[in-house]
């Protein structure tokens, strides 16, 4: 059978793909659901290896890049869980400061893709601390069916402030000048929509396809916000235009873009969901966003 193809596949297996990854579904029924869509050739087996993360394939950084140096930190969890650990890169043999990001996981864990994301930060000239939530079960634990299980038994205010903590530890880093933005994807986007809500020192915030903050936490928001959204993506987008109305309401400094034909997940490099156009695109005005915010 010959390798399956992105147009093989309706938007509808990609929308079963994206319940089933947001635990709207279990496994049983992400499984049920596919094998409605197995024919002509197709089968379910094939259809979820395609749909599933490859990071073997589509891993794009070693932590020995002579470009980088990076190394796993700790700190302290403000809510009892102990220390956390994070990945920490930075462009290799620059001394100077520089500003920082920190870059927030899906609901999954610190897995292959967020570090890449947060090594590609640092060769774009920031220093970031990528975080890991699991961190109190011992780390991402190497796939993303048991990270999501993990995830879920953590409290989501608990791990807000987990990255609230990251964020002031690499404000305060020796190499950091003390400007620092946010960056986050999925869960993540919402963790970024919360911090710009809740850090008032925060002068960046970039969400991409996030939950929304509620219209309440809206006048806490002194960062700047680029927001990033899957035109195709009708779960997230829900949220946008009541949020949009209170961001207006209270006078907040905001853009917005929306990617046609995207899926939600669409920066995510290592599944068939990944738009090579809208993430170069949405990475590209991320990065000219911190660098103008964070000089």
């Amino acid at each position: 059978m010959k390798p399956i193809q992105k147009e093989d596949l309706s938007q509808e297996i990609f929308d079963i793909y994206d319940e089933y990854v947001h635990s709207k579904i279990n496994r049983r029924d992400f499984v049920n659901k596919l094998s409605v869509y197995a024919v002509g050739g197709l089968t379910v087996s094939a259809i979820m290896g395609y749909l599933l993360p490859n990071y073997a394939a589509a891993t794009r950084f070693k932590m020995d890049d002579d470009r980088l140096f990076a190394e796993y930190v700790e700190y302290d969890s403000p809510k009892g869980a102990g220390k956390m650990r994070g990945l920490l890169t930075r462009p290799a043999g620059i001394t100077d400061k520089m500003p920082g990001v920190l870059v927030v996981h899906e609901n999954r864990g610190l897995n292959p893709y967020i570090e890449d994301t947060a090594h590609q930060a640092a060769l774009d000239g920031f220093i970031a601390l990528a975080p890991d939530a699991l961190t109190p079960f011992g780390g991402y634990p190497g796939n993303d069916d048991e990270g999501r299980t993990l995830q879920a038994k953590r409290d989501r205010e608990e791990m807000l402030q987990d990255f609230i903590a990251g964020y002031e530890m690499l404000k305060a880093h020796p190499g950091c000048s003390g400007k620092v933005g946010v960056v986050g994807f999925c869960f993540g986007g919402w963790i970024a929509n919360m911090m710009a809500a809740k850090v008032p020192t925060l002068p960046a915030a970039v969400p991409f396809y996030g939950g929304q903050a509620s219209a309440e936490d809206v006048p806490g928001i002194n960062a700047a916000l680029q927001l990033h959204y899957a035109a195709l993506d009708t779960r997230v987008n829900a949220g946008w235009p009541d949020y949009e109305e209170a961001l207006k309401a209270n006078n907040k400094n905001y853009e917005v873009h929306f990617y046609p034909d995207a899926n939600h997940g669409f920066h995510n490099h290592s599944t068939p969901r990944y738009d090579k156009q809208a993430a170069e695109l949405a990475w590209g005005r991320t990065i000219a966003f911190f660098r103008d915010k964070l000089s």
